[in-house]
């Protein structure tokens, strides 16, 4: 498991009973964890949350906010700033296990000596977008909600890299990808955090098991003569990394090609960890 350790702004400190408490800088957020299905420990601790989202029955949930939390804060990655804004649907707008790959495409980025030209496919709020923009690279952000671009437009204005070479798209990935492949442009390196089921700008509609094939076939297109990386990260339970990574050797032979779990260290258990889905990377 790939283990995202180096967060000062950020800890579990606790998991258990489908749930996880986190500290989000100074703020502590009780949230509900499918994978935490071991028991909970100090449940003292659990008592004493800034916020508390509470799940419905009937399904979706809401949050109590038990003191005076702001609408939004920041939280600091080394030298990257993000905005956390709890929503409806539970997530804050970050990612932080996603700092194990931030760490890698920053690496790859600063190891080539090319001018370096990345796409984010389902790029939410920008976490992997400020990572290339801040290791060198020219980055294409295509989401299909015009929400979660103007937080990664804030995310990159907060980390000081305005005036980098970014842009915005508020788009269908697969629409998207087509017409760059139609314009001719290319890419070094591409990163995608595909959902289970999703909709487009106009209503199209993504399901992964449909739909995961034919974009990275497509991606496949986009890739320069040289490229550095290609980067799939899955959330979907219901789909083996092994699949993807099936798919990924069918369609780009060249690559060497890896997986591991993703992960998070839990503070009051030792040698627990957190599992966040799986990262697939393929590498030139």
């Amino acid at each position: 498991m790939l283990i995202a350790n180096n967060w000062d702004d950020f800890e579990v400190l606790d998991a258990g009973g489908e749930e996880k408490l986190e500290r989000w800088g100074e703020f502590i957020l009780r949230r509900p964890d499918p994978q935490a299905i071991w028991d909970k420990t100090n449940l003292d601790l659990w008592n004493k949350p800034d916020a508390f989202y509470h799940r419905s029955k009937s399904g979706g949930g809401e949050w109590e906010f038990l003191t005076r939390l702001p609408q939004q804060w920041e939280v600091k990655y080394k030298n990257l700033n993000f905005v956390v804004k709890p929503t409806s649907f539970k997530h804050t707008g970050l990612f932080p296990e996603q700092a194990v790959n931030w760490d890698w495409i920053t690496e790859k980025i600063k190891n080539d000596s090319q001018n370096i030209k990345v796409l984010n496919l389902f790029g939410y709020t920008g976490g992997a977008t400020v990572a290339a923009l801040a290791a060198g690279a020219s980055v294409s952000h295509v989401d299909a909600s015009k929400g979660m671009i103007e937080i990664a437009k804030q995310n990159v204005q907060i980390s000081g890299l305005e005036g980098k070479p970014v842009r915005f798209f508020v788009d269908d990935v697969i629409k998207f990808v087509q017409r760059e492949i139609r314009r001719g442009n290319k890419y070094h390196g591409i990163i995608m955090d595909p959902p289970s089921f999703g909709r487009g700008s106009s209503g199209e509609v993504w399901e992964i098991e449909k739909s995961l094939n034919e974009l990275i076939s497509l991606c496949t297109e986009l890739l320069e003569e040289k490229p550095i990386f290609v980067l799939v990260n899955s959330y979907a339970n219901e789909i083996s990394r092994y699949a993807i990574e099936n798919i990924i050797r069918s369609k780009i032979p060249t690559g060497t090609v890896s997986s591991e779990e993703i992960g998070l260290p839990i503070k009051e258990r030792k040698d627990f960890y957190l599992p966040c889905g799986t990262t697939i990377r393929c590498e030139f």
